[in-house]
């Protein structure tokens, strides 16, 4: 037991979690605890916004598998974490955010830099606390990564106040955890086992729909393994890629399924006559309109939030628990011969082959689909690849193939423009031996833009992939297919010079408009030692296609 103060306290207390990272701005009401962080061993990563900070958080978590922590001072610098616990929240990422706030006495008056951040986050976080006396700080700290990490994972905010982190208390580690209502390792319910391996059994046309829960549980090599010993095609959600490798030698991988989804995982999900979905939840951009999908599959749902059964999509039969404590369940539990997959698995190849994923050409312009696919080919498929929000997404989603869980991360639920850049930074501090790019839009880019800033004083060796079309890419696309070509306020009449905006900010900037100039480019931008982007010219008009119109079924695809 140590006599420190409360700021002391909740740095103390991040060491014991094992944290070595940390991502935040100070301010007013945090600047005990940046005090006290100067002492500390952690690495603190001084973002130049707080949006950005939650978002590299959020990557650290995601490429790394370990809880992302960021930190932001009252009022505004609180407020600003929330799109980024809201990103997290959605798509089910581990984080501790710590925020200042006024003291004690004057919580409920109106100061200087109040904000009710637990209240106004209450809907967007896993959970939250305040914390009210010093002594109270290492088992909160302690709680809040256990609440973020277990079960569904998620974001958990603590609020601490000026006066309680200046308080002093008697710090003490207890490894011990006391609160009511919380029992992650009751989460388990298989009492269907049998009407699940029955319908697997029988399945002439089974398929696994897998999603991100699969690669949060390190599930991804039980998958695989189950999915070749039973011969089933496997598709996936957004945040799904990556669960079985896409390029696999078997054949088994289909691709993402969805509104932008491969054709022949759309196929397969619609006549499928079983569908083994693990870890997703039914999002409504993967089913189309939800009562034409799938309707003759049973469908078995494996999930570890209880509140996803039959939420989205009814299911015929749920198993509850995590994707690896099922799919041992289940894979120990299938003694009988299934069902010979052999002329399935043909006729989705044919599929494959009769409609393969659209190459658009536009003469002597770049397509954004050959950026993808030169960028995986120079990289052997072995980056870790973020992506922001719209065109520059789905294409991404659509043609570069992942082999690995963690090497794919997108926002998926909030779709938040501005997420991909910070989130490659804090990816690229949770897995300094891989290269980290970053695949953006020019719209999506400028939400987030001053952190090259970031980049280049720390020399994180985040690579900017920036798909320019001059406009906001995915908007403009609807008002193409829905509002008879109104571009409002979509087409900007003047583009930022990127090239002299990065360098600017100390990041090398490199340029692409032909194809004789695409692959050269690309490699000079990879062998960069630390942060570099370059500035690729791509149509205005090249679309994102297959596409679902919305209230479409999934098997309706517009493809050109």
């Amino acid at each position: 037991m140590a006599k420190m103060n409360g700021a002391q306290m909740v740095v103390k207390a991040l060491e014991d979690e094992g944290v070595s990272t940390i991502f935040g701005l100070p301010g007013g009401t945090v600047i005990h605890l940046y005090d006290a962080l100067y002492d500390s061993k952690m690495k603190h990563i001084l973002m130049r916004h707080e949006q950005a900070a939650s978002h590299a958080a959020d990557g650290y978590a995601r490429a790394g598998g370990k809880t992302g922590v960021c930190i932001a001072t009252s009022g505004p610098g609180a407020t600003n974490l929330v799109t980024g616990i809201a990103t997290a929240n959605l798509d089910s990422s581990p984080m501790v955010a710590i925020t200042g706030q006024v003291a004690t006495t004057l919580i409920g008056t109106d100061a200087f830099q109040e904000a009710d951040i637990v209240g106004a986050s209450l809907p967007l976080v896993k959970h939250s606390f305040q914390v009210h006396t010093p002594e109270q700080v290492q088992q909160t700290i302690h709680k809040a990564f256990y609440i973020a990490s277990t079960g569904r994972p998620g974001p958990v905010l603590v609020d601490v106040p000026a006066d309680v982190q200046k308080g002093i208390g008697d710090y003490s580690f207890s490894p011990q955890l006391d609160f009511m209502g919380y029992h992650p390792e009751n989460i388990y319910n298989i009492s269907q086992l049998g009407d699940a391996v029955s319908l697997i059994e029988r399945a002439e046309k089974p398929v696994i729909f897998a999603g991100g829960g699969v690669i949060r549980s390190g599930a991804s090599e039980k998958l695989a393994e189950f999915a070749l010993k039973y011969q089933i095609p496997v598709t996936t959600s957004l945040l799904g890629k990556g669960a079985f490798p896409e390029s696999h030698g078997s054949g088994l991988a289909l691709g993402m399924a969805g509104m932008h989804g491969h054709p022949v995982a759309n196929r397969a999900l619609m006549n499928a006559d079983v569908i083994i979905a693990i870890g997703t939840r039914f999002s409504d951009r993967t089913t189309g309109k939800r009562e034409f999908f799938a309707k003759n599959a049973k469908i078995i749902h494996i999930d570890m939030d209880e509140a996803e059964i039959d939420k989205a999509i009814e299911s015929d039969v749920w198993l509850l628990g995590d994707a690896c404590r099922v799919l041992d369940a289940l894979a120990s539990s299938i003694n009988g011969k299934t069902a010979d997959h052999e002329e399935w698995n043909k006729a989705l190849a044919e599929i494959r082959v009769k409609e393969p994923m659209p190459r658009s050409e536009y003469g002597g312009e770049i397509a954004p689909w050959q950026v993808l696919e030169t960028l995986r080919e120079i990289t052997g498929g072995k980056a870790v690849v973020t992506t922001e929000v719209g065109q520059n997404q789905m294409w991404a989603a659509q043609h570069f193939r992942v082999e690995a869980p963690r090497r794919f991360l997108s926002s998926g639920g909030l779709g938040t423009m501005g997420f991909g850049f910070p989130a490659a930074i804090g990816a690229a501090f949770a897995c300094a031996d891989q290269p980290v790019c970053c695949i953006a839009g020019d719209g999506s880019l400028m939400m987030n833009i001053q952190e090259l800033d970031t980049c280049a004083r720390y020399n994180v060796p985040v690579k900017v992939i920036l798909l320019n079309n001059a406009c906001l890419g995915n908007v403009r696309q609807w008002q193409q297919f829905f509002y008879n070509h109104r571009y409002s306020n979509t087409i900007y009449s003047r583009s930022p010079d990127f090239v002299r905006l990065a360098e600017s900010m100390g990041v090398p900037g490199y340029s692409a408009s032909s194809h004789e100039s695409l692959r050269p480019t690309l490699e000079k931008v990879l062998e960069e030692p630390g942060p570099a982007l370059v500035d690729i010219r791509i149509p205005q008009g090249a679309l994102v296609v297959p596409m679902v119109y919305p209230g479409n079924s999934l098997d309706e695809m517009v493809t050109a």
